[in-house]
C-alpha cells in the first residue's frame, strides 16, 4: 500500500490508509448532528483525507498536538485539510485548500519512538469560509458539502466501480504484497462510496491531484477522473518494474563479469603474472632487439604507455595492441646478406627458367654492381609479355639467387587505395596495406617482392591504387613510404620490386616512368620442347608417383604435343597436357597393365586424343598471285597466304576480304596505288587497271587479322597477277611498305622466321632493319635459311618473282 508522510517539525510519520467494513448504503454521516457552521481545523502537510477512510496520522506540531488531546478527550469532530505548501510550519486560510472533511479521532497512541499517532476517520466533506481563530488551534467558518449519487441501477457506474477496484487491487500488488483480507475485503466491499474514496486515498500522486478529486461533487465524475488517474499510475508503475528488471539484470551481469575477472585474475598472479603485463613485457623485451631510429623508439614508447593505461576490458584495449604488436613485427632496418656469387646465380636461373636472357643478364648485372658498391637500390623491374611465360616464378628464382626473402602480391581486380597504403587506424576494422602485412612476413626490408598483374589494377569512389604505387615505386620517394596504419616512413629502398604484366596500355604513364620495363616474349616450339624435356616432364612424373627414367617422351613426340595440342605463348596448356598423358600411364601402370616405355608420337591418339590444331604448309608457287607473308600472334608466328584475282569490269575496283583489320585494308590500297604508279617499271599493260577489277584476299576468315607487315606481300601478289609471274618457290616475306616504295623494318622477327622454318620456307625476304633482330636469334634456329634484306619495293618484286609464267 501507498505510505504517506506528515512532516513536521522534528518527526516524519508514516501513513496508510485503513480499510474499514461499512454497509452497501452506508454515507459516513454518523455524528454529523453535533457538527455547526464552526469547527477546528488540523491542517495536515502532504495528507489529503477522504470519507470513510481511516488514517493513521504521526501528529509534531505543537497545536495540532493540543488539538488532537481535546478533541480525542471530548469526542469532537474535527475539520481536516490539506495545506497547499508543506514548508509553511503555521498556516493561515490562503494556505489551506477550501475543500476538506470531518472526522472522527478513533484513538490516539503513544509510540515507542515517543511519538504520537492518532487514527482519524473521514465523514463528510466541507467547505471552508475562513479562518475565525488562530489560538490555541485553528478554528473557521464550514459548510457541509453534499455528494452528487449516480442514480440506482446504473450499469455504467457499476462497471466504472468494478474497473477501479481490479486496478486498486493490481496496484497494491505492484507496490508489495499486500495482507490476503485486504485484498479480500476490497473485492467484496460493495459501498461504491467508499472504494472510490479508499483507491483516491491510495493514489501514488501529489496531493493537489487528491485535492482534485475530493472538490468533485459527482461521485461518478469522480471516478472516471480516479480511473484515469489509476491507468497512469499502472502504466507509469510497470514502466518502473521493467526498467528495474532490466537494470537488475544488468547489475547482476556485471557483477558476475567482475567476479570472474578477479578471479581470473588471481588465477593469472598464481601462474605467474596477469597475462596483459606479461604481454606489454614481452612487448618492451622485443623491442630492446630492435634496430629502429629514435622517432621510431619514441613513437613504440608513447604507444606502450597509452596500452597500458587502457582497460583489458575496453574495445580500445584491441585495436591498441594490434597495432604495437605491428610496430615491432616489423622488420626496421633487418636485412638478408646477399650472395654474390654470379655464377651460382646465374646457375639457379638457368636451372629454374630456360630462355629469358634479358631478365637474366639484367639480374646478374645487379648482383654485379652490388657487389662492388656493397651499397644499391634494389631496381624496380617491369616483366610484360603473354600469360603462361613464367613472369611470376622468375621472382622465386630470383630470391634464391639473391638469397633473400620472396613475397608475392596480387594485385589483379584491387580497387581499394587502403589495400596500399593502409587505413587510418580511426576506422573500425583499421589495418596495413599489404606492402607492409608482406613485409611483416618476410621478416626482412629488402626482400624480392612480386607485384603480380600490376596492368589489371582498378580504381573507383575508394580510389586509385595505381596512384598509391606511384609513390611504393619511385626510388626518390619510396625510402620514406608512410602507410596510413603505420603512421611512420619506412624504408622501402632496398626492396626489389618486380612487377608483372600481360599489357602496358593499361597501365599509367606515370607508373611506366617508374619501371625498368624488359620484355618477355612468348616461347617458340622448339623453346617449349626444351622446357618439357628439362622441366614439366620430370615434374609432373614425380606429381603423379611415376618412378624415374620408368618413362621417357622423344622430342618429337614433345614437339607433336606442342604443334598439334596447344596454341599458346607460354607452357601452361603444354603442362597440362603432359599431365593428361601422365595420368594415362599412371592408371596402366597401378592397374598391371603394359604400356610403352618410351612416348612416341604414334601414342599421342590414344592419349591425348584427335589433334586439336593443324598449322599451315607451304603450298607451292602453281599460281599466279599466291604469296606466302608471315604474321605474329600471341600464341607464336604464323604463315598466312595472300592470294589475288583479277576480273573483268570498269577497272580500278578493288575488293578486300578476309576479316581484315583496318590497317591491313590501308596496306592493299596502299599496294595497289603503287603498282599502278609504277605499272611501266613493273611491265604492267595500262589498259589492265582500267579494264580488269582486283580482289585480295587473306584466307581463314573467322580469324581477325591486321597490322602493317603484309605490305610487301600484297604488292608480290598484285605484281604477280598483273604479270602472270610465277612467286619463288619456297620463300615468304614480311614488312611494311611506304607510297614511296620503301621497305619498313615489322616486329615479332623471331616467331615469324621459327614459324616459316617449321612451314618448310627456306628463304625469308626482310627489312634492311631487320638484320640486327636477326643476330638476336640462336644460330641453331637459323640452320638452312636464307635471308634477304632489302630497302625498297623494287628489291622484293627483283628476288620474289620469276620469268616463268604461270598456269592459267
Amino acid at each position: 500500500m501507498h505510505s504517506f508522510k506528515e512532516e513536521e517539525d522534528d518527526a516524519v510519520g508514516i501513513v496508510m490508509p485503513i480499510l474499514v467494513d461499512c454497509d452497501r448504503d452506508e454515507d459516513f454521516s454518523e455524528g454529523m448532528d453535533e457538527v455547526g457552521d464552526s469547527l477546528v481545523i488540523l491542517p495536515l502537510r502532504n495528507l489529503v483525507l477522504f470519507p470513510g477512510v481511516a488514517v493513521p496520522v504521526v501528529v509534531g506540531r505543537a497545536k495540532s498536538m493540543q488539538l488532537i488531546q481535546k478533541a480525542a478527550d471530548k469526542k469532537l469532530m474535527i475539520g481536516v485539510t490539506c495545506q497547499k505548501d508543506t514548508k509553511v510550519d503555521d498556516p493561515r486560510f490562503d494556505d489551506l485548500y477550501p475543500i476538506g472533511v470531518v472526522a472522527e479521532v478513533l484513538r490516539v497512541l503513544e509510540m515507542p519512538d515517543e511519538t504520537t499517532t492518532a487514527i482519524i476517520q473521514g465523514r463528510k466533506r466541507f467547505q471552508l469560509h475562513e479562518l475565525t481563530d488562530t489560538e490555541p488551534f485553528l478554528k473557521g467558518r464550514i459548510s457541509i458539502v453534499e455528494n452528487k449519487f449516480p442514480r440506482k441501477n446504473d450499469r455504467e457506474f457499476e462497471a466504472l466501480v468494478s474497473a477501479i477496484k481490479d486496478l486498486t487491487v493490481k496496484i497494491l500488488t505492484s507496490a508489495g504484497e499486500p495482507p490476503r483480507d485486504l485484498i479480500f475485503s476490497i473485492r467484496n466491499n460493495q459501498n461504491a462510496l467508499f472504494l472510490i474514496n479508499f483507491s483516491c486515498c491510495n493514489l501514488l500522486t501529489q496531493p493537489a491531484e487528491k485535492q482534485e478529486l475530493l472538490a468533485i461533487d459527482d461521485l461518478k465524475d469522480r471516478a472516471y477522473h480516479l480511473m484515469f488517474i489509476l491507468n497512469r499510475e499502472y502504466q507509469l508503475m510497470e514502466l518502473k518494474a521493467s526498467i528495474q528488471m532490466k537494470t537488475h539484470e544488468d547489475i547482476n551481469k556485471q557483477q558476475k563479469e567482475y567476479f570472474l575477472q578477479q578471479q581470473i585474475k588471481n588465477i593469472q598472479e598464481e601462474l605467474g603474472g596477469n597475462i596483459n603485463d606479461i604481454e606489454i613485457r614481452k612487448l618492451r623485451e622485443k623491442a630492446k632487439q630492435k634496430k629502429w631510429s629514435e622517432a621510431v623508439t619514441e613513437a613504440f614508447e608513447r604507444e606502450v604507455s597509452k596500452l597500458e593505461r587502457i582497460h583489458p576490458q575496453s574495445p580500445d584495449y584491441a585495436i591498441q595492441s594490434q597495432y604495437v604488436q605491428t610496430i615491432v613485427s616489423l622488420p626496421w632496418n633487418e636485412y638478408s646478406k646477399d650472395n654474390f656469387n654470379l655464377k651460382r646465380a646465374q646457375r639457379i636461373l638457368d636451372r629454374d627458367h630456360y630462355g629469358m636472357e634479358k631478365v637474366k643478364d639484367r639480374i646478374i648485372e645487379h648482383l654485379a654492381v652490388l657487389k662492388l658498391k656493397k651499397d644499391l637500390r634494389s631496381p624496380i623491374i617491369c616483366l610484360y609479355g603473354p600469360p603462361g611465360v613464367g613472369k611470376t616464378s622468375l621472382g622465386k628464382s630470383v630470391a634464391e639467387a639473391l638469397n633473400r626473402k620472396y613475397v608475392r602480391v596480387s594485385l589483379g581486380g584491387l580497387h581499394d587505395e587502403a589495400e596500399i597504403r593502409g587505413h587510418r587506424r580511426t576506422y573500425i576494422g583499421a589495418m596495413a596495406g599489404r606492402i607492409i602485412q608482406n613485409l611483416q612476413k618476410a621478416g626482412t626490408s629488402n626482400p624480392v617482392f612480386i607485384l603480380d598483374e600490376i596492368d589489371k589494377v582498378g580504381n573507383d569512389f575508394r580510389g586509385d591504387p595505381a596512384s598509391a604505387l606511384l609513390e611504393v615505386l619511385d626510388p626518390e620517394q619510396n625510402s620514406t613510404f608512410h602507410d596510413n596504419y603505420l603512421d611512420m616512413d619506412f624504408d622501402l629502398s632496398k626492396v626489389m620490386f618486380i612487377a608483372t604484366a600481360n599489357s602496358l596500355t593499361t597501365i599509367s604513364q606515370p607508373l611506366l616512368d617508374r619501371m625498368e620495363l624488359i620484355e618477355v616474349s612468348g616461347y617458340i616450339v622448339e623453346e617449349k620442347t626444351e622446357i618439357a624435356m628439362k622441366h614439366l616432364i620430370p615434374k609432373q612424373m614425380e606429381l603423379h608417383g611415376i618412378p624415374k627414367n620408368r618413362v621417357k617422351f622423344q622430342r618429337a613426340t614433345v614437339h607433336q604435343i606442342v604443334e598439334s595440342y596447344t596454341r599458346e605463348s607460354g607452357v601452361r596448356e603444354l603442362d597440362k597436357k603432359i599431365a593428361k598423358v601422365m595420368r594415362r600411364i599412371a592408371r596402366k601402370l597401378a592397374s598391371d597393365e603394359p604400356f610403352p616405355e618410351t612416348v612416341r608420337p604414334e601414342n599421342l591418339q590414344e592419349y591425348l586424343g584427335m589433334e586439336e590444331y593443324t598449322r599451315d604448309k607451304y603450298q607451292g608457287n602453281r599460281y599466279a598471285g599466291v604469296v606466302t607473308g608471315l604474321a605474329w600472334t600471341a600464341v607464336g608466328g604464323e604463315i598466312l597466304f595472300v592470294e589475288s584475282s583479277l576480273s573483268k569490269g570498269q577497272g580500278a575496283k578493288l575488293t578486300i576480304t578476309g576479316n581484315l583489320g583496318e590497317v591491313m585494308k590501308e596496306s592493299a590500297v596502299l599496294a595497289l596505288e603503287y603498282v599502278h604508279a609504277h605499272a611501266e617499271q613493273f611491265q604492267i599493260a595500262e589498259d589492265l587497271f582500267e579494264k580488269w577489277n582486283v580482289h585480295i584476299h587473306v584466307p581463314e576468315g573467322a580469324i581477325p587479322k591486321d597490322g602493317p607487315s603484309a605490305g610487301i606481300t600484297m604488292v608480290t601478289s598484285l605484281v604477280s597477277i598483273y604479270t602472270q609471274r610465277k612467286v619463288k618457290p619456297h620463300l615468304a616475306m614480311t614488312g611494311e611498305i611506304t607510297l614511296r616504295g620503301k621497305v619498313l623494318p615489322v616486329g615479332g622477327i623471331k616467331e615469324k622466321i621459327l614459324a616459316a622454318k617449321r612451314a618448310g620456307i627456306k628463304e625469308i625476304i626482310l627489312s634492311q632493319a631487320n638484320r640486327k633482330d636477326i643476330s638476336e636469334i640462336k644460330m641453331a634456329y637459323l640452320e638452312k635459311l636464307t635471308f634477304h634484306y632489302v630497302e625498297n619495293i623494287a628489291e622484293v618484286i627483283q628476288l620474289a618473282l620469276t620469268q616463268e609464267k604461270a598456269e592459267m
